[in-house]
């Protein structure tokens, strides 16, 4: 028998978890019970605050559905979401960075072809966007599937709007054979995440704003190649040096160039400004060592 106290209950856990069969199951909890304890012993938490914890995973819990991921939000902005893609995907110079996920991604996004609106009605300003999908060694990879999706002018993802009967503002494609892609979009804006919830509770009481700079999502993968989840974030945009979910890389900000009305990169003529961006992506291969 233990006597349990303040210090002695941690190793009560351990052992009582030491007969886990699968061993990196009982890493992962083991050093998960090490650090919490160790947590609530430095900050001595007591029973109202710990409470009040329960409470707040209680509401992500409920407030969470098929349209919204609170805990993806509170993994983001913890900067959980990032340290986890950071060392789960370093790559060789040259590479193009990963970063966050995000939690308004949709599987099975309509497919179209390249140069074709993948807006299909979201309202923004037209932009232009285009590039290549090259390996490592700078081989083009043809028939890389590229999933794109982006907020519309007002900052909203199309599954965060009801009533919507197609999907708007995202699509998948495929690159060319010598690894081109283009489509037509709308022109990226900030946007905040949610935060009428208990994540943007929580932001509020910390002082923090719940905004993202400009971005465009994107997820490339193609048979022998790493799949690579980024953004594209845009050049002099606000929030650049305070994004919300600290998704920011240098080599990931691009710019998004303006012309006036006139003829478009596909040819057709425009009697509105538009935009073009053209980013160049490079996949790291499987055999590839960081």
């Amino acid at each position: 028998m233990i006597d349990i106290d303040p210090w002695t209950i941690t190793g009560a856990v351990l052992k009582a978890q030491a007969r886990a069969d699968n061993s990196r199951l009982r890493e992962i909890m083991d050093s998960l019970v090490r650090h919490l304890h160790d947590f609530a012993r430095e900050v001595e938490l007591t029973e109202a605050e710990w409470a009040a914890g329960i409470d707040f995973l209680t509401r992500a819990g409920h407030i969470t559905n098929e349209r919204r991921q609170e805990f993806i939000l509170l993994s983001d902005v913890l900067g959980l979401s990032t340290l986890v893609t950071a060392q789960n995907h370093a790559k060789p110079a040259g590479c193009t960075e990963a970063t966050v996920f995000g939690p308004f991604f949709v599987k099975d996004a309509p497919r179209y072809r390249n140069g074709d609106d993948i807006a299909n009605g979201a309202q923004g300003e037209p932009c232009f966007v285009s590039g290549t999908v090259r390996g490592i060694h700078g081989e083009p990879i043809a028939d890389a599937c590229i999933d794109v999706w982006q907020s519309d002018d007002e900052g909203f993802y199309d599954v965060q709007r009801s009533g919507l009967a197609e999907a708007q503002g995202r699509g998948q494609l495929s690159s060319l054979e010598d690894g081109r892609y283009d489509f037509r979009s709308i022109v990226a804006v900030p946007y905040a995440i949610p935060h009428d919830g208990p994540v943007g509770q929580l932001l509020q009481r910390l002082g923090r704003h719940p905004w993202r700079p400009a971005h465009l999502h994107f997820m490339i993968h193609a048979p022998g190649y790493e799949t690579l989840v980024t953004h594209l974030f845009r050049t002099g945009g606000t929030y650049l040096d305070s994004d919300a979910v600290f998704g920011v890389r240098s080599s990931l900000v691009a710019d998004w160039v303006r012309h006036e009305a006139g003829t478009a990169p596909d040819g057709r003529v425009m009697d509105e400004p538009f935009y073009t961006l053209h980013y160049d992506f490079v996949l790291n291969t499987f055999a590839t060592q960081t």
